[in-house]
C-alpha cells in the first residue's frame, strides 16, 4: 500500500511542477505568421483576401470538410463588420465566427476569430507591392491566458496553425497568379 501512496505523490508533485513550468515559464501569448511571394498586382490578391465570402476560395480548412461544413455571412458585403460563420462535426474544423476589425484598403485586413470553447484570437493579413508581385503575410495570435494546459498546448501552435497557413497561401498563390496568367 506504501508503494500506491509513493505513486499518487509522485503524480502530484509532477502535476504541480509542470503547472508551475507552465505559468511561470511558457508565453500567455502566441503568434504565428507565414509569408508567400506571389507573382500578381496587390489588387488581384486583394480581391481574395479583403472578403470573407471568398475566404474559402483558398482557405486550407475549406477543404477538410467541403461537403459537411454549413457558412453563414453577415453584415457588409466587404469591410469592417463583414462576418463569416462556419459549423462543422469535423473535428478540425468545428464551429466560429471570423470578424473583419479593422481594413487599410489594399493594403491589409484584420479580423478577430471566435472558436467558442476554443478560445478566441486574431488574425492580419498584410499586403506589400513587391516589383509587380505581392507579399503576403498572415498572421494569428491568441491570450492564452492563465491556464497553464494552454500554454504548454501554445507550444505546437506554430506547427499546427503554421502548416495550414502555409496551405492557405500556396493556394491564394496559385489563385492569384492564374487569374494574373489570364490578364487579370
Amino acid at each position: 500500500m506504501r508503494w500506491l501512496l509513493r505513486i499518487v505523490v509522485a503524480l502530484v508533485i509532477l502535476l504541480v511542477a509542470l503547472a508551475a513550468i507552465g505559468l511561470i515559464f511558457l508565453p500567455r501569448n502566441v503568434m504565428v505568421s507565414r509569408s508567400v511571394v506571389i507573382d500578381a498586382p496587390p489588387a488581384i490578391v486583394w480581391s481574395y483576401v479583403s472578403d470573407l465570402r471568398r475566404f474559402n476560395d483558398w482557405s486550407a480548412w475549406a477543404r477538410i470538410d467541403p461537403e459537411g461544413t454549413e457558412y453563414v455571412f453577415e453584415g457588409p458585403e466587404i469591410g469592417v463588420g463583414q462576418i463569416m460563420r462556419w459549423s462543422s462535426a469535423h473535428e478540425n474544423v468545428g464551429s466560429g465566427t471570423q470578424e473583419v476589425t479593422a481594413i487599410d484598403p489594399g493594403r491589409s485586413i484584420e479580423t478577430s476569430l471566435d472558436f467558442g470553447e476554443m478560445g478566441t484570437a486574431e488574425a492580419n493579413l498584410t499586403l506589400t507591392p513587391n516589383n509587380g508581385s505581392t507579399e503576403v503575410t498572415w498572421g494569428f495570435r491568441t491570450d492564452l491566458g492563465i491556464n497553464p494546459v494552454a500554454r504548454w498546448f501554445g507550444l505546437f501552435f506554430d506547427r499546427w496553425v503554421g502548416n495550414d497557413y502555409e496551405k492557405g497561401l500556396a493556394n491564394l498563390k496559385k489563385l492569384a497568379e492564374d487569374q494574373a496568367s489570364q490578364g487579370g
